[in-house]
């Protein structure tokens, strides 16, 4: 029998901070932390920086070796842990990491290196493996269940977050520590994303530079941070007293296996009906959607499509925002930063806005959260959508706890 879920820790380093609440609050006041990049060889771009001093996390010599991704990984998950009223978590606790691109930093530093003085950092490899976030958060935590990292893109941590609850609910385990982690923000990523075609254009005011279902929208805009949760046991979770966020419902994941980089409509409907149907929920229980809503051309129209072939008629009834308006598109991070949105949504019945949209795209006909300070006392249950270049999609479904 599947064991209900409970959501009891939230850490973040996200570029509008690190104290959830804080967070939330400037997310649901539409304050965007979208600011110009202008240095090094990469041409200019909007981005989205977190907030993060090293120090007060590791010793000079901890970081070592240790790429930005993991830092931020490690200062994240000990936040969540803490957050969950944890003093240490159980060995047998569970890592779920996602992260899109790894060390990118340590993998800059080492190619500017190899073409100028010719020596490699000895510790380039270990920084920028993929799997090095998840190992320094296991480390740093003492745990020594199973220790995983997804890369798929943009699903990384959305992936990791339902393959967690999962191993929860089915009694693999009686808690996870799960989230994801990216930090790209380097010329050399700068330059390659500049080369897809897929930035926003920067003018007179970057901050408003991603522009999500908006029929002026240009592209989209990368942030880095991390964002890890505690997911135990829903009764464990009620024995010893902690806050529950909220309970994670479901997940349904799919491929839309026709095209590396365009989205399906049909897949991503098959990833949406499939996370209801494993939390037994309707369309007409679901509140609010956060948006994958990179504000790209293709991509949202498409997201847009999949949700009205799901809701039909009823589309209108649902509450749809991308917050990548304000903190940027973290890539492997993605999801798990938005599904805290999703949770802390819930948990305070408000909804963040989609802002920049001046006028809507005629294509995308769904029901726009345009204004801050959207208060929804009746909120219930909400979903999160990750959709992935490779063709992954991951909807996770989360309801209030009671």
């Amino acid at each position: 029998m599947k064991r209900r879920v409970a959501i009891t820790g939230i850490g973040l380093i996200s570029p509008h901070g690190d104290t959830p609440d804080c967070v939330f609050d400037a997310l649901l006041a539409g304050h965007s932390a979208v600011t110009l990049w202008d240095e090094g060889s990469a041409p200019p771009a909007a981005v989205a920086r977190a907030p993060f001093d090293p120090a007060r996390w590791f010793t000079r010599l901890q970081l070592a070796g240790v790429d930005r991704v993991s830092q931020i990984a490690v200062a994240a998950a000990q936040m969540a842990r803490e957050d969950a009223g944890m003093d240490t978590l159980a060995p047998s606790t569970g890592v779920y990491v996602g992260t899109g691109m790894g060390g990118a930093n340590a993998v800059e530093e080492s190619f500017r290196s190899h073409y100028g003085s010719g020596r490699v950092p000895p510790l380039s490899v270990p920084a920028f493996m993929p799997n090095a976030p998840a190992a320094h958060v296991a480390m740093r935590e003492k745990l020594h269940g199973p220790v995983y990292t997804y890369s798929i893109a943009c699903a990384s941590s959305a992936v990791a977050l339902a393959e967690a609850a999962k191993a929860v609910a089915h009694g693999e385990m009686d808690c996870a520590l799960a989230g994801g982690t990216e930090a790209l923000l380097v010329p050399g990523a700068i330059r390659a994303w500049h080369a897809l075609q897929t930035l926003a254009r920067v003018d007179d005011e970057p901050w408003r530079a991603c522009r999500p279902f908006s029929a002026d929208r240009t592209g989209l805009v990368l942030g880095e941070g991390a964002a890890f949760l505690v997911l135990e046991a829903f009764d464990d979770a009620l024995a010893r007293g902690a806050r529950i966020y909220a309970e994670f419902a479901g997940s349904g994941v799919s491929c839309d296996a026709t095209h590396l980089t365009k989205p399906d409509a049909t897949g991503q409907v098959k990833a949406i009906t499939a996370a209801l149907r494993n939390s037994g929920m309707a369309p007409g229980d679901i509140t609010y959607c956060n948006a994958h809503g990179t504000a790209t051309s293709i991509g949202d129209v498409v997201e847009c499509a999949a949700l009205e072939r799901v809701w039909g008629d009823a589309i209108g009834n649902l509450a749809v925002s991308s917050t990548k308006s304000i903190h940027g598109h973290l890539l492997g991070a993605a999801g798990a930063l938005e599904a805290v949105v999703t949770v802390l949504a819930i948990h305070r019945a408000a909804i963040p806005p989609n802002m920049h949209c001046r006028e809507q795209d005629t294509q995308c006909g769904i029901t726009l959260v345009r204004e801050p300070g959207h208060f929804v006392p009746s909120i219930n249950a909400a979903i999160s959508n990750s959709f992935a270049f490779g063709g992954t999609n991951t909807t996770l479904v989360f309801k209030r706890a009671t």
